[in-house]
């Protein structure tokens, strides 16, 4: 099989759109203790930027930066959302 004949599900084509599929993922992932300031730049300009949180909410996402907010800060919006 080639990979051009490979699509993903139309539930992820908001992937497409996204500024971080367009940069690369070193911004995103950063190792622990270094800054996520230009993933949160980024973020900041991404016109799916609430779609893109909303996926990592709704699917845990543990690590990196989504939808501009970083794994502590997702874990502390969810605490207030209880």
């Amino acid at each position: 099989m080639h990979l051009e004949t490979i699509t993903s599900p139309p539930e992820f084509d908001w992937q497409q759109e996204a500024l971080c599929a367009q940069t690369g993922g070193d911004f995103f992932f950063p190792e622990p203790g270094s800054s996520v300031r230009e993933a949160k730049r980024i973020c900041g300009l991404c016109p799916i930027r609430s779609a893109c949180l909303e996926y990592a909410l709704s699917n845990d996402e543990r690590f990196g930066v989504w939808g501009g907010l970083s794994e502590k800060e997702r874990l502390e919006l969810r605490r207030t959302a209880r």
